[in-house]
């Protein structure tokens, strides 16, 4: 299964689960992060941490350690 930070740059992928808990699924869900979601990743950090994405229209950075969360496909 793929996670989000193993997406290359320029990639739309579409979200697929959420495995993260808590405070932190609820802010990933509130970001826009669920099931069937668009995202584009545009660009990753100098160094390759933090990654911005396109989530719905707004451009939202998440470390490795969050978008490991993301399974996508």
């Amino acid at each position: 299964m793929l996670k989000l930070h193993d997406a290359s740059i320029g990639s739309v992928v579409k979200v697929e689960e959420l495995a993260s808990t808590g405070y932190l699924r609820e802010r990933m869900l509130a970001l826009g992060l669920t099931k069937g979601a668009r995202v584009e990743v545009i660009r990753r950090g100098p160094s390759g941490d933090p990654t911005v994405f396109n989530i719905r229209g707004a451009m939202i950075a998440l470390r490795n350690e969050e978008a490991s969360l993301v399974t996508i496909q």
